[in-house]
């Protein structure tokens, strides 16, 4: 406890009461120790004679000593009293001191744990963004080697149809002038061609009646030889049927197509069978002739 005068040191505490008891306590304090300084500065023997107080000599036998003790007494009793209080209340602050210190240290140590858990809770979300973060990073590079991947392909690509393309256009400047050539040939052909169906449909409608006289049970039978050897003789005479080779087909159907189709049968497209599949293979055949008679005055020329 501070003494003298130099002024005691005043602590601060958190409960409103006691800090007004403790500012009281502190200047009754302050007062007995001015009063107690006083007191030491009026019988100070090194002081001048006219600064100290004299005995009355003429009461009480000149026995002086009983005024000056008189004020120590209770000046000492005041100091006993405050440095009683001044304990108690050292007792006071030192105890809520520790209360302060407890609830402070209490509370950083709450803060500092909510602080590591925020702050392990941002780490892991910073890995796992980092995770993504690369993740897309490798995505986006395998996009992007791709992409440049299939434009170095489509670069060759267009390299190769450019060249194919610049082929096609030689070959159709060098095929150019037998497009007349063969424009002209098949003109020629198609001219052939329409005389060979011509004949056919004659041929085919001559068959025709020729199945239903032998399907007849009525027509006489010379009727449909009379009819039969008409047919080979124009198979072997005109240059068309010449060129089918429908002469051999001719005497195939004479032999082997003997299909009717009724006794009463009116439609003489119903009758036979052998003789219409010969049809359909001399027009087939009709259009191919036609096709190698262009191909072959073209490679002449």
């Amino acid at each position: 406890m501070p003494r003298g005068n130099s002024p005691a040191k005043r602590i601060p505490l958190f409960h409103g009461n006691r800090e007004e008891e403790w500012m009281e306590g502190d200047m009754m304090e302050r007062r007995g120790v001015k009063v107690i300084e006083m007191y030491i500065s009026m019988n100070n023997l090194n002081d001048p004679p006219n600064w100290n107080i004299r005995p009355n000599s003429r009461a009480d036998g000149g026995d002086g000593s009983k005024w000056n003790y008189a004020l120590l007494v209770p000046m000492l009793g005041l100091a006993a009293f405050r440095w009683i209080w001044s304990r108690e209340s050292q007792k006071e602050i030192e105890k809520e001191r520790q209360v302060y210190h407890q609830r402070t240290a209490a509370f950083q140590r709450d803060l500092e744990a909510k602080y590591h858990a925020v702050i392990s809770e941002n780490r892991r979300a910073v890995a796992q963004l980092s995770l993504e973060l690369e993740k897309e990073q490798n995505r986006t590079t395998s996009y992007r080697e791709a992409l440049i991947s299939q434009g170095r392909k489509l670069v060759e690509e267009k390299k190769l149809l450019e060249q194919e393309r610049a082929q096609v256009m030689q070959e159709k400047s060098q095929l150019q002038p037998l497009r007349s050539v063969y424009l002209s040939c098949l003109e020629e052909q198609e001219n052939w061609e329409r005389r060979a169906r011509l004949m056919l449909k004659e041929v085919g409608e001559a068959l025709a009646e020729r199945q239903s006289i032998y399907c007849s049970l009525v027509l006489p039978r010379h009727t449909r030889l009379e009819l039969e050897k008409n047919l080979l003789v124009r198979a072997s005479v005109d240059p068309v049927a010449a060129d089918l080779e429908m002469t051999a087909g001719l005497t195939d159907i004479f032999k082997h197509d003997t299909y009717c189709s009724g006794i009463w049968n009116t439609n003489k497209r119903q009758n036979g069978r052998l003789m219409w599949l010969y049809l359909k293979y001399w027009e087939l055949v009709v259009e191919l002739k036609k096709f190698k008679r262009v191909e072959k005055v073209i490679l002449q020329k």
